[in-house]
């Protein structure tokens, strides 16, 4: 199981502009990094930063973290010309923005088959739009090669006209969504950035909110962020603990011909134990996967 978890605790979006800080990334203990070629980037920078951008992960020493690239979307007009460059970079996935229907991802996915891409480039989706949202099922199965969505709070936000909360209460249907069309799909699903970087406490309570709710890491847009993030979003011993008496007292039920146990006074079944054991395989990547 552990071969397929890949932790995903803490991305961190990087602008393709900025090559001091494309430089600095090779050092962070980000689990993943989104060269963006898109909000972060000026129209008349654009070309010069996808240029950088390919220069630097053609560079390397960015392993073993996840290599994530953020195109501008296929009607624009540098969509394209991004997209032929991502098939041939060492990338992980690319990731589509303001995605709103299952089309927008078959033109991405015909275009890299087009220009080469190899069959394990993944394509992420951002769902930051409430007709994204409302299609979000049909974004997540839209072709194999889609690998997560990732909940763009920011835009939501502001196309919901709603107010920016601590407890994030009008976005809890949105996110909701999002993530039970992740689920659905086998895919992996991140939570959306926190613009505030001088609220370190209300950072800190919308991770553990996000991994209460399920999703399997958090986007982050400062290097402040990402040690918080992978708290967070990381097992703690307590539940490293728990996951390994629950794997050995149901072993212990199955030999002695039981389906299901008491553990400190908790009903224990089958679909516990396969979270345990996918609790343990989180961790035995994370340690895998150790950085900085």
């Amino acid at each position: 199981m552990s071969a397929s978890i890949r932790p995903r605790r803490s991305v961190l979006f990087l602008p393709g502009s900025n090559p001091r800080a494309l430089e600095k990334a090779r050092e962070l203990p980000a689990d993943g990094l989104i060269f963006d070629l898109e909000d972060a980037v000026a129209p008349d920078a654009k070309d010069a930063a996808r240029g950088g951008v390919a220069a630097a992960l053609s560079l390397g020493f960015y392993s073993p973290r996840e290599l994530i690239l953020r195109v501008n979307p296929l009607d624009t007009p540098w969509g394209h010309g991004d997209l032929t460059v991502a098939a041939t970079l060492p990338i992980d996935a690319v990731l589509i923005p303001k995605v709103e229907d299952a089309e927008r991802v078959r033109r991405t996915v015909a275009l890299l088959d087009e220009s080469g891409a190899p069959p394990g480039l993944c394509v992420w989706c951002m769902i930051e739009t409430p007709r994204g949202v409302l299609a979000a099922a049909e974004i997540a199965g839209a072709d194999k090669r889609v690998g997560a969505l990732v909940a763009g709070t920011s835009d939501l936000t502001a196309d919901l006209r709603a107010r920016e909360t601590r407890d994030r209460l009008p976005l809890l249907t949105a996110l909701g969504l999002i993530l039970l069309a992740a689920r659905a799909h086998g895919r992996s699903v991140l939570d959306g950035v926190h613009l505030d970087l001088a609220d370190g406490e209300g950072f800190a309570a919308v991770c553990r909110q996000g991994r209460d709710l399920g999703f399997d890491g958090k986007t982050v847009i400062h290097p402040q962020q990402i040690d918080p993030a992978n708290a967070a979003f990381t097992p703690t011993a307590e539940e490293v603990s728990r996951a390994h008496r629950i794997i050995a007292a149901y072993t212990e039920a199955i030999a002695a011909g039981k389906g299901a146990i008491r553990l400190d006074g908790r009903l224990v079944e089958a679909l516990h134990v396969e979270e345990a054991r996918r609790t343990l395989a989180l961790v035995d990547a994370i340690a895998t996967r150790a950085v900085g």
